[in-house]
This record gives structure tokens, sequence and C-alpha cells, in this order.
């Protein structure tokens, strides 16, 4: 996979092509990860920063970390720091490519993060099945735990989708069942063993141990709109250099897409934000920047930065199928739209894809996305229907076709036929 982009803070230093960085390289390149006192000043230069979490969900660093911090200094129990890498998403791999690369990063933000909000233990949380990032993130802590003051432990994530939502972390590293929760408390106040508690994604920790080593200032050097800085991309589909890069926030996604050498085939459709993002029309989006401010404006989301370019000859009903299906069984199944509603939606889409409709599978899917949305124990369904409402609209020729004729207009043949 190729790693890299021409806007380099996390990505710099030494090839990412020969393995994990030495922690002797790491502290050569970087200095020391600020402790104590410099490290409590980080909140309010994560605040400055408008760093924004890089996990998906894009909320404030700075106002998540204070609101734990504030609730520790009232006199509550030490906080808890999980680092969350887990990366269930198919479509991204930055996670996976910043453990194996520069471990003791984001081993860095973790530490900082400890002492920013009165933690005495951090939780390293990596799904099991990114062995590389296993490895290297172990092999990391083992020369670094006696520097470190706090608990320090590694969990490997349970293979799944929803294993990496936040509450479904927590709930794990209780309990070792991996299932979205909904019931009160907030994590902030009771999570990890009924304490407060920090579930942070590792991009957006490695982020914070760069700032807490150059400023704020620094931070918003980078980043040409609203939302500053720089954040790691999984571009993927038809382009030359296909990979993790990168990139500085604002950048036009067809300047990202021309940077990696450019398309190698037509594009029909550009999957943003990942299986809870959306379809789109690349004209629509190629001169789009990616700003999470402008994408948001757009009904958009830059989520956890997934650009997946879909090629014209190839049936964006069975990417949309697939994804879907996956969906479906990768949810925790404990209420009712994931258990009824989202199997329905993907046989519906099965029928549609190979040329096998019935005359209401397409009023049914519209129907059912409208049905599941905001009904479900965790935010699963809403994202499958997010997911499936803007299929239906981008490839909304493409459904009529294989409904009426049972034709694909991608592929010029049979709908169900090579894909």
């Amino acid at each position: 996979m190729t790693i890299t982009g021409t806007a380099r803070r996390l990505l710099s230093g030494p090839p990412l092509r020969g393995g994990p960085e030495s922690l002797t390289e790491h502290l050569t390149r970087l200095g020391p990860v600020p402790t104590g006192f410099a490290a409590r000043r980080a909140i309010g230069e994560l605040e400055t920063a408008g760093i924004l979490g890089r996990g998906g969900a894009g909320f404030p660093l700075g106002r998540k970390w204070r609101a734990i911090a504030e609730r520790v200094a009232e006199g509550g129990p030490p906080a808890v720091v999980v680092a969350n890498g887990a990366e269930g998403e198919p479509a991204s791999a930055k996670d996976q490519v910043l453990m194996e690369r520069r471990p003791h990063l984001v081993i860095d933000g973790a530490v900082v993060a400890a002492d920013a909000i009165g933690a005495d233990e951090i939780v390293f949380y990596v799904g099991r099945e990114h062995t590389a990032a296993v490895a290297a993130m172990s092999d990391a802590l083992a020369v670094r735990t006696a520097g470190i003051r706090t608990r320090v432990t590694l969990v490997e994530a349970p293979i799944g989708y929803v294993a990496g939502e936040a509450t479904a972390v927590v709930h794990y590293v209780n309990a070792r069942d991996a299932r979205p929760v909904t019931t009160p408390p907030r994590m902030s106040e009771r999570g990890v063993d009924g304490r407060p508690t920090l579930v942070q994604n590792v991009e957006s920790l490695a982020y914070a141990a760069l700032i807490a080593r150059h400023g704020a200032a620094w931070y918003r050097s980078a980043g040409r709109l609203d939302t500053r800085g720089t954040a790691l991309v999984t571009l993927s589909g038809p382009v030359r250099e296909p990979g993790v890069r990168e990139i500085e926030l604002g950048t036009p996604l067809g300047d990202v897409v021309a940077e990696a050498g450019g398309v190698t085939a037509a594009v029909s459709a550009v999957l943003l934000g990942g299986y809870f993002g959306t379809w789109a029309a690349p004209a629509d989006v190629w001169a789009m920047p990616l700003d999470p401010a402008v994408m948001r404006e757009r009904d958009l989301a830059f989520g956890c930065g997934i650009i997946g370019l879909q090629p014209a000859t190839q049936c964006g009903l069975a990417a949309t199928t697939r994804i879907i299906r996956f969906l479906a069984d990768a949810s925790a199944r404990q209420c009712g739209p994931c258990t009824y509603g989202l199997p329905a939606m993907a046989e519906a889409m099965e029928r549609i894809s190979i040329g096998a409709a019935r005359d209401d599978d397409p009023d049914n899917l519209e129907r059912w996305t409208a049905m599941v949305a905001g009904r479900g124990a965790c935010s699963h369904p809403d994202g499958a229907a997010q997911h499936l409402e803007s299929a239906l609209a981008v490839f909304a020729d493409d459904v009529a076709s294989h409904v009426d004729q049972r034709w694909c207009l991608a592929t010029g043949g049979r709908a169900g036929g090579a894909r």
C-alpha cells in the first residue's frame, strides 16, 4: 500500500516502508513528550487549535478533554484514557498504518491525554485482525512502560464493525462484550470500571502529541479553509497510487487524486466517509474541498477520511449491495432495525442488483431507510440507511434499468452478470 502525501506531519520522518519507527528515532526527531504541567496546558492548546476528532464523528478534542478534566478536578475518581485503534471500517487503513509505523507518537498522545485529564490508566485498544499494528504497539509499549507513570494495558479488540464504536469499546474493556450501549450515564461520567473515560481515536491522539510539542499556531498553519490542520485519508479504486495519504484539509478532492497519480479508469461515483458515508456523483464533488465544514453543508461527511472511487465499468448497485449486506451481518442484533430492517434492505438490494427485483423493492427500500433511521439502539442502522439512501439517488438510472430492463448500465450486460 502506498503511504504518502505532500503535507507531512504525522507521516514526517524516516520512510514508512521500513517498519515501526524506533523510540530512539522518534525522540531524536521530536524530542520528549510533554508531561506534568506542560501536558495539562494541552487542553487549552487543543481548544485554540480547533482540532476535530478523527474517528468519524468530528467532535472537538479540547471540549471533550476539558469535560472529563473538570469532572476529575471536582473530586471524581481518576479517569481512564482509551486509545481506540480498532478500525473495523473495511475501507479505512489509516489507523493501522499510524500504529504500525509511528507507534510512539500514538503512545505520546495517550500520555499527554492522561496527564491533561487526570487519568491513572491508559488502555490501547487495537483490532486483533491488524496483526502488524498489534505487534508494533506491543513492542513499543514494552520499551516505554517503565517511563509511563500510569498503568498501561493493551487490549486486542474483537473483529467486528461495531467493535470500534465508543460505547462498545468501553463495554468490551469492562465485560469482553463489544456491543454498543445507550444506557446513561455518559462515558465521560462512568466508563471503564465506572470511572470517567476518554475514548479517543489513535490519529487524534497522535495529533495531540504534536500540538502539545509545537502549539496551536503550528497546527493551524496548515489548512486551506476554516478547518485547519492536516488529516490522514485512505484512497482506493482506479487510482495510480491508492493507499493512505496525509492531506492538508481543504484540498479539493480532484487534487488529492491528481497527487496520487490520477485515475486509471473512468469513475462513476465517489464514496465519501466509508460504509457509514455517502455516494456522490464525481461532477458534484471533484472540485469540492475536503473540509469537514464544507462537506457538512452539502450533507456529506469527512468521517474517517475515506475516498473510494467506483470504476464506471463496475456495477455500483453490486458494490452497494456488498456494503449493505456487510452492515447487516455486522450489526449487534440488539434491536429491531438491525435484526429485521437491515437484512430486509440487503435482500432487496441483492434482488435488484442481479436483475430479479420485485415490483415493490425500490419503494420498500425508500420506505425502510426512513423507518430504521433514528430507531436503533445505536447509530448502526442510521449509517446503513444513509449509505443506501445516497446510493438510490446517485445510481437512480442504474436502479431503473436493473428493475425495468434487467440490464446493467455499468457493465453493458445482463444485470447480475459480470461485475
